[in-house]
């Protein structure tokens, strides 16, 4: 997986989701569409990219949205 198409593709997500007036809520529905829309070893990659310094690419709605973001699969 490419770092960054990973940074692009959730950079376009925060985009969308901080139009809304909720910062807080904003945050939180960027990590739960990455959570549902992207697999684990996507979500993995990105969180090891940010863990290697490469948050500073990201958006703050985005940087916001990172400690929500789990690598596991949620059970249903």
């Amino acid at each position: 997986m490419n770092p960054q198409h990973l940074i692009k593709m959730a950079n376009q997500i925060g985009t969308f989701f901080s139009a809304m007036p909720d910062r807080a809520q904003s945050a939180k529905d960027v990590a739960a569409h990455i959570q549902r829309a992207w697999e684990p070893r996507m979500r993995a990659e990105l969180l090891q990219h940010v863990s290697r310094g490469g948050s500073a690419e990201l958006i703050p709605i985005v940087q916001e949205a990172l400690p929500l973001i789990q690598v596991a699969v949620r059970p249903s």
